[in-house]
């Protein structure tokens, strides 16, 4: 009897250990060689682990483009086997991380075995501290930095020198994470394919430092409708830095015009004298920084050889800003299929500006907003009354875009944007997908806003394919798929003159010359182009911009313009009720320890009387818990994404029976 019930302890112990140490993460991400993040996204806070390759401390922290400081957690494991998680801020690049007077950060549990140090904690998004950077869905910039050895004290002392630090931009609340995996029972994962869509030794023109190269491919040998659940890219090793962005197209043009094409291995993109083939609807896109994408578990891409297209066209978009010699390139996107069909069939509807001069960003300025409108012409055509589910968006600018948003009027209302991003980093265009769905309906006005930033710029940027020039695009992924795929528009001529002081151009003239008013008359547009007073009249500029008139642009899947939305002019959408972000009030915070007041140095927050002075009080806000460590002899972490389910439940089953039998003892 006794030995049972010894035994019913140990198994109890087991499982609360199990328990504690497995976790199923939403998201993760390597940020070397040796630093595993692992992350969840909760209602009103966000649990973290740490998984680095030190017996040294470890940190963490989060920046923005618009702060010059951090919010950073460090921790470690001490020769006592005590854990310590620390909340501190850099104030600048050149110090250490210091103590706030605020701690934030909530141990959960650490461990350090022969190889590893695990760390696992949480903080609300919002902390009211105002040395805490707030947790959005605007992308971060993920900083971190970890050392061989460990501080000194509890008071936390980094080693001087030998710090490895690094940093990259991230998505931490709306990143596409891979559906939770079916069951195999069903034959899903017997029944994947792939399909590779490759480039064949592009050659990179030594001369440019920007090429952008067209592939025509026929679809798999498939004899009937299967879903696309996921893509991503395939880069050939070394070639990164040269890969702006990939986007495989459907192409509906004549369909000999596109088997002699298929035959080819690629040419230059959109050649004037070049046969129209028609290839505009986007079927799958990664661009810099992204990993690709995974379709949720009730929608997929449909590759359908019956109803079409089976011609696609990859589009690569190649930089060579060293104009670095002899590069090839072979990437590419791999396509996973199934014939074990999904309940809806996926769209891609973008939404922005064409890509023309008529977009003008002025040089010098620190912020420029530019919009481009889908508008209710457009959307009350294609969308069914029951409407169409957003759930993913990929936002695409060039390097002067700082903010990207994609707004939503419906019946003079602006509703919450779809997507948003204040903190956008060109250089990272990640597919992030909705918290949940979004709703739009026929009727709705949709507006892609893009921001720029041209304070490095000496002259105008206008719009157009390179990444010299500038585009505002917003592609979104969407269920049931509609048969609208391209929603643009472009602002108007009389709008353009006006924002730039002309009231008339002289017909017929070429080059295009200003007639009136009489202080610009035989002038060139090109002129007054290039001599305009920016500094002076930049607000005339943006105000004309924004109240003048745009011509709307909707393309269905076949490239064709929609019936009845081919006018010269539009105008903006009436907004009675704007859209206005509610923010919770937060009260400033005060210190709530000994250490953090003595190590903080934060002069700007006030020092109140403490009322719980115990040491084991502090120990306790500092994070100093002590957890149980697995053994020194172990090599490497457990990486907790659904590693013990199985586990648990067998130690659910032993523990149940345990006490079945000391029970009826």
């Amino acid at each position: 009897m006794k030995n049972t019930t010894v035994l019913c302890q140990l198994l109890a112990l087991l499982l609360f250990v199990n328990v504690v140490t497995s976790r199923e993460w939403k998201n993760s991400a390597a940020l070397d060689n040796n630093f595993l993040v692992l992350w969840t996204p909760n209602e009103k806070d966000i649990v973290f682990e740490v998984q680095v390759k030190t017996q040294g401390y470890v940190g963490l922290g989060f920046t923005s483009d618009e702060r010059h400081t951090a919010d950073m957690v460090i921790g470690w494991v001490d020769n006592n086997g005590q854990v310590h998680l620390q909340d501190r801020h850099v104030k600048d690049s050149n110090r250490d991380p210091q103590m706030d007077s605020s701690q934030d950060y909530h141990l959960l549990l650490g461990y350090e075995n022969k190889t590893h140090t695990v760390l696992r904690f949480y903080r609300q998004y919002d902390t009211c501290d105002p040395r805490d950077l707030k947790i959005t869905n605007d992308t971060l910039q993920i900083v971190w930095q970890y050392h061989v050895e460990e501080p000194v004290s509890a008071a936390g002392l980094l080693p001087p020198h030998g710090a490895v630090r690094g940093s990259r931009p991230l998505y931490l609340v709306q990143r596409d994470s891979p559906p939770k995996r079916q069951p195999t029972i069903h034959g899903i994962q017997s029944s994947l394919h792939t399909w590779d869509v490759l480039n064949q030794q592009v050659k990179l023109p030594m001369e440019q430092d920007t090429l952008l190269w067209c592939r025509v491919v026929q679809m798999p040998n498939i004899n009937r409708k299967h879903h696309v659940i996921k893509y991503e890219p395939i880069i050939q090793p070394g070639n990164q830095q040269y890969l702006h962005h990939m986007t495989l197209y459907e192409c509906r043009g004549k369909e000999l015009d596109l088997e002699e094409a298929s035959k080819m291995s690629g040419s230059v993109c959109y050649q004037p004298d070049a046969p129209s083939l028609q290839c505009t609807s986007i079927a799958a896109t990664w661009s810099l920084g992204s990993e690709g994408f995974n379709y949720p578990l009730e929608a997929g891409y449909a590759l359908d050889p019956e109803l079409g297209p089976r011609y696609y066209m990859l589009e690569t978009h190649y930089t060579n800003p060293l104009l670095d010699n002899f590069i090839t390139d072979s990437s590419g996107l791999r396509l996973v299929y199934t014939n074990q069909l999904r309940t809806h069939d996926a769209g891609i509807l973008s939404v922005g500006i064409d890509p023309n001069w008529r977009h003008i960003i002025p040089p010098g300025q620190r912020e420029v907003v530019s919009e481009g409108h889908c508008v209710t012409n457009c959307t009350s055509q294609t969308i069914p009354d029951t409407g169409v589910n957003m759930f993913a968006v990929i936002m695409h600018t060039h390097q002067l875009g700082r903010k990207v948003r994609l707004r939503q009027i419906r019946a003079s209302e602006e509703l919450p944007p779809i997507a948003s991003d204040s903190n956008y980093d060109p250089n990272y265009q990640e597919y992030r997908r909705l918290q949940k769905p979004v709703k739009v309906y026929p009727g709705d006005h949709l507006i892609a806003e893009c921001t720029y930033s041209s304070e490095t710029r000496q002259t105008m940027t206008l719009g157009g394919l390179t990444t010299r020039e500038e585009t505002c695009l917003v592609s979104v992924l969407y269920y049931p798929r509609i048969e609208m795929s391209l929603c643009y528009s472009l602002p108007s001529l009389p709008t353009v003159l006006q924002s730039l002081g002309i009231q008339k151009l002289k017909q017929g003239a070429a080059p295009v010359v200003i007639e009136a008013p009489a202080e610009l008359a035989g002038m060139t547009l090109e002129e007054r182009l290039m001599r305009y007073n920016w500094d002076k009249s930049f607000q005339s500029f943006q105000d004309a911009t924004h109240r003048g008139t745009f011509k709307p642009l909707c393309w269905n899947r076949k490239g064709d313009i929609l019936p009845n939305t081919d006018v010269q002019e539009a105008h903006y959408p009436r907004i009675l009720r704007p859209y206005k972000e509610s923010t919770r009030p937060c009260a400033k915070k005060t210190p709530r320890n000994k250490l953090s007041r003595l190590f903080g140095e934060d002069g700007d927050l006030a020092t109140p009387n403490d009322t719980d002075d115990s040491d084991e009080a502090n120990a306790v806000e500092r994070g100093q818990l002590v957890r149980s460590k697995v053994s020194r002899s172990s090599e490497g972490p457990v990486i907790g994404i659904n590693s013990h389910t199985n586990n648990n439940k067998a130690t659910i089953m032993l523990i149940i029976t345990c006490f079945i039998i000391v029970a009826f003892r």
